[in-house]
């Protein structure tokens, strides 16, 4: 039994991952294919082949993005946007939402943004308990104001999911700068710790 049982947690190592990997893949592939009905009927690929060709959808969505990444860059394109922007910025309702998420996408999108380019340790949710978090920028506003010494913004993610988290404020010196990447960190974060990075922590040094 002892034997029948170690195979049967092997196989599900295997397999697990495997299977989860192709579920997100599929959802991934179905939900652009979806983009294709946008088109016209005339247009539509399944009715001009004669066949449904999966990951059509992803192709779609790639040209759509990078033609409008194109447009955008230059001065014409430029200008149209800023246009666009200024006109969502006069609806009252939608002026806060987008306005939200702008930033926060030119922040993690932006080749200039600095969100979560730094893992840190800190101690959370309270001293002598530790966690790992992102460094997200530098306290601003009337916050700012408020503040003695120097502070940092982070965010600090749940496990396994770490689209949820905190936004948190604390002093410099009670942080530790990781030697390792985001990604290796979001693995740690994610795994719950069953995967440890391979690069280990090399002289930690106050941010």
């Amino acid at each position: 039994m002892a034997k029948l049982r170690k195979w049967l947690f092997a196989g599900l190592l295997v397999l697990v991952p495997l299977i989860i990997t192709l579920w997100v893949l599929e959802w991934v592939v179905t939900t652009l294919d979806r983009t294709l009905k946008v088109l016209p009927n005339h247009l539509q690929p399944d009715l001009l082949l004669g066949i449904h060709i999966p990951g059509l959808g992803v192709v779609f969505a790639l040209l759509v993005l990078l033609v409008i990444g194109a447009l955008a860059s230059n001065f014409v394109g430029n200008r149209l946007v800023s246009w666009w922007h200024a006109l969502l910025h006069r609806i009252p309702v939608v002026r806060s939402i987008y306005s939200g998420v702008k930033q926060v996408s030119d922040t993690l999108f932006s080749e200039k943004g600095n969100a979560f380019r730094q893992a840190l340790l800190v101690q959370w949710p309270r001293e002598g308990m530790w966690t790992i978090a992102f460094l997200t920028g530098m306290p601003g506003g009337d916050v700012s104001n408020h503040l003695r010494g120097d502070y940092i913004s982070l965010y600090v993610p749940t496990t396994p999911n770490p689209t949820g988290g905190y936004f948190v404020i604390v002093k410099k010196s009670d942080c530790i700068e990781l030697d390792m990447s985001v990604d290796e960190a979001l693995t740690y974060i994610i795994s719950m710790g069953v995967i440890v990075p391979s690069n280990p922590i090399k002289n930690p040094e106050l941010v």
